[in-house]
């Protein structure tokens, strides 16, 4: 059974930092990618960096040179450096995992979720 752990959220003054871990337990064959989403009260959850096969970084628009994604492969962990952080990267954050190769797609397993909320 593989299981994702976050922590690392918190309350931040806006232009504050903060960063994210996950960390992963059990055993994934192959893994596509892994990476951060967020989901706002009201709004739909959006993709916000992400890791995918070969070590591509891909951010949304709007945390580009602000957030910075990262991987350590020993520890099984990944990490979402935020800084200068805004009101609006007030969200849930959602780490996950997307099990699969260069020609099939496995499971997606996902974490609990972590508050972020950064005040004006």
């Amino acid at each position: 059974q593989v299981q994702l752990v976050e922590s690392g959220g918190g309350l931040v003054q806006d232009g504050g930092s903060l960063r994210l871990s996950c960390a992963a337990s059990g055993s994934i064959f192959s893994i596509s990618g892994t990476g951060w989403y967020r989901q706002a009260p009201g709004k739909q959850r959006e993709l916000v960096a992400q890791i995918i096969r070969g070590g591509t970084t891909n951010y949304d628009d709007s945390v580009k040179g602000r957030f910075t994604i990262s991987r350590d492969n020993a520890k099984n962990t990944v990490y979402l450096q935020m800084n200068s952080l805004k009101p609006e990267d007030t969200a849930v954050y959602y780490c996950y995992v997307q099990s699969g190769g260069s020609n099939w797609v496995g499971n997606t397993y996902w974490g609990q979720g972590t508050q972020v909320t950064v005040s004006s």
